[in-house]
């Protein structure tokens, strides 16, 4: 395995360094007819940041290159300027590009990032594993948009909507935990890619109401309820990644005392990643420990729970903590 590319170890400000993909189309209404509402089609691309793992989107609607052009600079307006940017030359990217004649304008656009003092950097062809730092966020992220927006029918969703709900869904990835910040269980403030946006430690939370049961009319409330359903899909699918999977044929140390762990729990509410002390653990008749009691501290009050090992993710061993 090569090592780290150094734009990914390297302290600059967030967005410095960046990875870049772009997904899509969805059907959006972009304005009624007498025959109904007529349907334009609406593309993301995502920035993440090399760095902290942040990302921010932009809602196209054209792939051809002037509105490529207009979509990195707000991007750029936004996060400030980069110093090198990196994607895919597949199908993703490039391939889009080649097929829409955006290639006609490469020679000055590329001349316009090198005046910035910005340089592109295209992995080669099925080598996705190089852009693995947003390829994963990506591709958990493209996956449950794809089934929420294609498979079901969203006639009903305008630009402005649209709009809302990717800033809703970057809300709830750039919430995600990075690491702990402090082992003490009484401070259980975790670092994430957020925290280092805004350098706001409190996360935002949802409006009042129940948007997963009832069927909304008003437009800001159908938001919403992609928004919580987004919430719950990326919770499930995302707590995944970071369990190791491997069929119980290899021993895996156990869970011990002292241990803090990320509870996968089903009630939270948006944006909320429970972290928890673990306080005593059981272990079976071979000496393999399957049921362990947690202690959560939350609004200066602690509670403890007995959950199974596989109702938590490991974060930081007392064995890290005491070297």
């Amino acid at each position: 395995m090569a090592d780290l590319p150094p734009d990914r170890l390297a302290t600059d400000p967030p967005f410095t360094y960046v990875g870049l993909d772009v997904f899509g189309p969805w059907m959006v209404a972009s304005r009624r007819t007498r025959g109904g509402l007529a349907n334009s089609k609406r593309w993301v691309l995502i920035f993440t940041c090399l760095s902290i793992r942040a990302v921010h989107f932009e809602l196209i609607d054209s792939l051809d290159a002037s509105t490529f052009i207009n979509a990195l600079r707000r991007f750029f307006a936004i996060r400030g300027p980069a110093k090198q940017i990196r994607s895919d030359c597949g199908t993703n990217f490039k391939g889009a590009c080649k097929e829409l004649g955006m290639l006609a304008e490469e020679l000055s656009f590329r001349s316009y990032l090198n005046e910035e003092g910005c340089r592109w950097i295209f992995n080669p062809p099925h080598a996705s594993h190089m852009g693995g730092a947003w390829e994963r966020l990506i591709g958990v992220a493209r996956r449950i948009l794809d089934s929420m927006l294609l498979q079901n029918s969203h006639s009903h969703l305008t630009h402005e909507m649209l709009a809302t709900f990717l800033a809703e869904v970057s809300a709830i990835m750039n919430s995600r935990p990075l690491a702990p910040i402090s082992s003490d269980p009484n401070s259980p403030a975790l670092l994430t890619p957020a925290t280092l946006l805004t350098q706001k430690v409190g996360v935002l939370s949802p409006p009042p109401g129940d948007f997963e049961k009832d069927f909304c009319r008003q437009k800001w409330k159908q938001v919403q309820q992609l928004a919580s359903t987004f919430w719950e899909r990326w919770r499930r699918e995302y707590l995944v990644n970071l369990q190791s999977r491997r069929k119980w044929h290899t021993n895996q140390p156990n869970i011990r005392e002292g241990d803090i762990v990320l509870m996968k729990e089903a009630q939270v509410k948006r944006n909320d990643w429970p972290m928890a002390l673990v306080t005593k653990v059981f272990p079976g008749e071979d000496e393999k420990v399957r049921k362990i009691e947690i202690k959560v501290t939350k609004d200066g009050k602690c509670k403890t729970y007995l959950r199974p090992v596989s109702q938590v993710i490991l974060l930081l061993s007392s064995e890290e903590q005491n070297e």
